[in-house]
């Protein structure tokens, strides 16, 4: 299908599916575009999904999602990106890594030029032209606070007018010290476990920031360790202790992963950096993230639309027990678990995805989007309300989570299916025909567009730049609706860093990988680090220290000392689908032995795919249909070869371009003078000179500019 045709369809779907499609006033709900709550669950793949036909022989309890899914329309064939900020980044200006520059989780190494630019236009940009009001709730991860000159202001940058939430994204490892009252590695949960742990307790003593206290005894085997319960509400646990003077220095300024967070609130521009020690700051993320979302909700103005994103930041490492109340089901006390042990980390896993699911729950019934049953069962009418409502995963499940028959090593960080393939649920009065499955191909760029259509705006029009995105609206309205795409596309690779510097190897059970962007990173998602820092009795090769700059050093230490090498997870993995196969291609530096080199290998791999439940056909190595074995086979790999060589060049280079409004102009100039003069560091204007960027915006970046002014780089279109 045409451009042209896709707008026409877009325009034309909308006015028929839509009273008053994108009118911004009357307080009559039909009379204005449908509100819409965005819900994106992190690490949380299909694999995960037992409403998607999967989820192994323990797939997690989701009541409440499973509700909706039966309300609205299972999407089971959609792709991600194999990791967050550029599966996050596709979502909310619809457009390719490859054009965005974001491949992989976003560190604090990585330029400016890696994270989302200020000049993208996204979603609540789009939206506010149809009188949207838009709010982020939880894990941000698109750009900032480092190596930006925006820093902790990027979402109102990008519209959104209130957001509460974490900005770098990522929760930070777990405080093994449980808030300074033992030694490092001595609580590996990040809270005092029951009596009948070691160095565990059931009274003690409960110390608030603001240095109230509260004597804490469990009285029930149904009520959480009293050390979870003092963590949940904020405090500090001191085990067997009385109030009164604390027997050791209490820390309320270190952070503990799910429960004590660097919260950001930004309204109307304003950004508040909450510190640790404020109570905002501390309580179990899942919570805070419904609570604020409730909050917003419940305020806005019935004559306006709204959108509100309710980013989840579970079930995304460090994996740590929730608040026992979350769970629907009555499962055992889980205190014991071990958030170090990878067996019994799946265990807590679940228990995070399942306390999502209640959270989702409990905003949907206090935002009035639902109500309960008798039975405590959701009881959700989606023309009850003008709500369209969106749940998505924003990559595939991290590989020691992985539910059978998906395959481990294949998982989030790869362009394999169990890294990509991801739930969609959409539900809402628009829905013809609901609880239905819908087997085509849609991508998370498709959703940007999907917004655009619910409000009646034409994206492809109002972005002044190419775009991926395809509409979803039709496959709402038409039961027998055709597929939209001929192909779907993912891409995963490592970010850009000054001076082409990389993230140092981890090594998780057998494989090294370069995704991780720290220690702390790395070791929170069950890995050994190879990089500085090193942990010296780990199994890591000592070298004085220095570490090892890449997975292929690894191998070389390894080989040298007569130990087994090791897998190397690929470092960029581009793949490109249609109905029935599915083409990865694949680049990474290995260690060649005989000749003690490196060299970059670059592979490629084809494969029959399907949606099959609940035994689907996956991209397993012991699929792999190249080299070619018949002429069939060598059509299909020409066809899949040509179409993804033709996206990957759809985007020109523009050197200059930083405000990628497609020329370089006196307006390139006068942005750079401004960020060069009043911010000097990395940013969108920092030029690629000598091969790699510097992490400066200076006067080498103006020469660029100057060098290629007048130059115009044609808007491409995107291949569907």
């Amino acid at each position: 299908m045409t451009k042209t045709a896709f707008t026409l369809l877009a325009t034309s779907l909308c006015t028929l599916a839509l009273t008053a499609c994108g009118s911004s006033g009357g307080s009559d709900d039909t009379a204005k575009a449908p509100n819409i709550l965005f819900v994106i669950m992190d690490d949380v793949g299909i694999d995960q999904m037992k409403s998607f036909g999967y989820g192994g022989d323990l797939p997690p309890h989701m009541p409440n999602i499973d509700a909706v899914a039966e309300a609205g329309i299972r999407f089971r064939n959609t792709w991600s990106m194999p990791e967050c900020s550029p599966g996050r980044a596709a979502m909310f200006v619809g457009r390719y890594p490859f054009r965005t520059h974001i491949y992989q989780a976003i560190g604090p190494n990585d330029l400016a030029n890696a994270q989302l630019s200020p000049y993208e236009t996204a979603i609540p940009q789009v939206l506010k032209k149809a009188g949207y009001e838009n709010g982020l709730f939880g894990k941000f991860h698109l750009a900032g606070p480092d190596n930006v000159e925006q820093e902790n202001s990027m979402p109102a940058v990008l519209g959104w007018d209130y957001f509460y939430g974490w900005i770098a994204g990522l929760p930070e490892s777990i405080d093994t010290t449980a808030g300074g009252v033992a030694p490092e590695k001595t609580y590996m949960c990040g809270f005092v476990p029951g009596k009948n742990v070691k160095g565990g307790a059931d009274t003690g003593a409960c110390y608030q920031p603001d240095e109230s206290c509260t004597v804490i005894t469990q009285s029930s085997a149904k009520e959480d360790a009293p050390g979870l319960q003092c963590v949940d509400s904020g405090g500090i646990f001191v085990p067997n202790a009385s109030c009164g003077t604390p027997s050791v220095p209490l820390k309320f300024n270190l952070a503990n992963a799910h429960y004590v967070s660097p919260l950001t609130v930004i309204e109307n521009g304003d950004v508040e950096v909450v510190p640790l020690s404020d109570p905002r700051s501390r309580g179990y993320r899942a919570r805070i993230e419904a609570d604020s979302a409730i909050e917003w909700i419940n305020s806005r103005s019935s004559g306006k639309p709204w959108m509100a994103t309710l980013s989840f930041s579970s079930a995304h490492t460090p994996w740590q027990q929730p608040p026992r109340q979350m769970l629907a089901n009555q499962l055992p006390a889980s205190d014991a678990l071990d958030c170090s042990n990878t067996a019994e980390g799946r265990l807590i896993q679940n228990r995070m995805t399942e306390a999502l699911d209640s959270e989702f729950g409990r905003v949907l019934v206090e935002t009035g989007i639902a109500t309960r049953n008798e039975d405590g069962s959701l009881n959700y009418d989606p023309k009850a309300s003008n709500t369209v409502i969106v749940i998505v995963g924003d990559n595939g499940t991290l590989a020691v989570a992985v539910k059978q028959p998906f395959i481990p090593n294949q998982a989030k960080g790869t362009a394999y299916q169990t890294g990509v393939w991801d739930p969609l649920i959409i539900a809402g009065p628009q829905v013809e025909q609901a609880g239905r499955e819908v087997d085509h191909m849609v991508n998370v760029v498709d959703l940007f567009q999907f917004f655009g259509e619910l409000a009646g705006i034409d994206v492809h029009k109002e972005v002044p730049r190419t775009l991926d995105s395809v509409g979803i609206l039709p496959y709402l309205t038409d039961p027998g609706q055709a597929s939209l795409r001929s192909i779907n596309f993912a891409m995963a690779g490592l970010n850009e860093q000054a001076n082409g510097v990389k993230n140092s190897p981890c090594v998780v059970s057998s494989t090294c990988t370069q995704i991780p962007m720290s220690k702390d990173i790395c070791e929170d998602t069950q890995g050994v680090w190879w990089g500085p820092g090193y942990e010296p009795d780990s199994g890591v090769i000592d070298n004085g220290g220095k570490g090892y700059a890449s997975c292929a050093e690894v191998n070389q230490a390894l080989f040298k000392h007569n130990k087994p090498v090791i897998d190397i997870l690929a470092e960029t993995s581009v793949a490109i689908r249609n109905d029935d196969y599915k083409l990865v291609r694949s680049s990474r530096q290995v260690y060649l032995s005989d000749t003690d080199d490196f060299k970059q290998e670059q592979f490629e791999e084809l494969f029959q795919v399907n949606q099959a439940a609940p035994v689907p056909l996956l991209d397993t190595p012991d699929r792999n249909l190249l080299p070619p074995k018949n002429a069939g086979t060598l059509a299909v790999y020409d066809e899949l070869a040509a179409k993804l060589d033709e996206i990957m060049a759809s985007e020109p280079h523009c050197p200059g371009d930083g405000n990628i409004d497609g020329v370089v102009d006196g307006e390139d100039l006068k942005n750079w003078a401004r960020i060069a003069q009043q911010w000097g560091l990395s940013s969108v204007y920092d030029a690629i000179v000598g091969g790699t960027r510097d992490g400066f915006t200076n006067s080498i970046d103006g020469d660029v500019i100057q060098n290629n002014l007048g130059k115009t780089c044609e808007r491409t279109y995107a291949i569907y």
